[in-house]
């Protein structure tokens, strides 16, 4: 039994239950919870990640230093093994950030190969047949043009979904910049501690989020619905999850310096 069978049996018995609340949209709401249980067993490292973030921004001043001692093309072997060896004695990691979406994208493609394939295991892909008011879940937005147009009832659909992926992409980089202004975020600490060239790569970063946005809407367009409503719900969760890992940290921040006056990087 391949992994694609396990998956499609497993939304398969989720729909079952999901059925006397959401009738023929069943299915696509399994795929919803489905999305929010991956997110759920992904939080440690989601919320590691976020830690090991603020501990790379509280090494800025560091960093800097580091940079001082080794300038130049020619010390850049040196300044390299200098930064691992930093991060390594900090308990961090520069591409710890990345460990929680890289491990989303097998989920993805096995989702987006199900609700592609005719045929599971031999048998014919019943879940093909399952939709989200009248649009099938195997559909695309190409098909849904197809059928009716960009306002027909399939379109109306994916209009939706765009719409819904499109708010909370402009909400997300809102309240990035948000941060960023207000000195709160990974840019804001590390300007403080005086790490220029840190704030700048933030910044930068910033201003690809809108282009980040607008390829998840791209993504959204070509997959099949499934898929689409995937990316949705994980966008969400992220949004969500990102600010309340904030609000929590901003809490333990000030609590810290009402206390002792410090607030220690590794604190769970």
């Amino acid at each position: 039994m391949s992994v694609f069978t396990v998956f499609a049996a497993f939304v398969d018995q989720l729909a079952d239950l999901l059925d006397p609340v959401f009738a023929a949209s069943a299915t696509a709401a399994a795929i919803v919870l489905f999305t929010v249980l991956v997110r759920v067993a992904l939080h440690p490292l989601t919320r590691a990640a976020f830690r090991g973030e603020r501990a790379r921004a509280a090494l800025a001043p560091r960093l800097a230093e580091l940079k001082r001692r080794h300038p130049g093309p020619k010390n850049a072997d040196r300044l390299q093994k200098a930064v691992l060896e930093l991060h390594a004695e900090a308990g961090t990691s520069p591409l710890a950030g990345c460990l929680p979406m890289l491990v989303q994208l097998p989920v993805f493609f096995v989702m987006y190969r199900v609700f592609s394939a005719g045929r599971l295991g031999g048998e014919t892909n019943a879940l093909l047949a399952e939709g989200l008011l009248g649009a099938p879940l195997g559909g695309h937005w190409a098909d849904a043009l197809g059928e009716g147009g960009v306002f027909g009832a399939q379109g109306l659909v994916f209009l939706g979904l765009f719409a819904a992926i499109a708010a909370v992409a402009v909400w997300t980089v809102l309240r990035a910049r948000r941060a960023m202004a207000a000195g709160n975020g990974p840019a804001g600490l590390a300007a403080a501690a005086g790490d220029e060239p840190g704030a700048a790569l933030m910044g930068r970063m910033l201003k690809v989020m809108p282009l980040m946005a607008f390829g998840t809407l791209v993504t959204a367009a070509i997959v099949p619905l499934a898929a689409g409503l995937y990316l949705l719900t994980t966008t969400a969760w992220t949004a969500g999850e990102r600010a309340w890992l904030q609000r929590r940290w901003d809490r333990k921040e000030g609590s810290g310096a009402t206390g002792t006056g410090t607030v220690e990087i590794g604190a769970k």
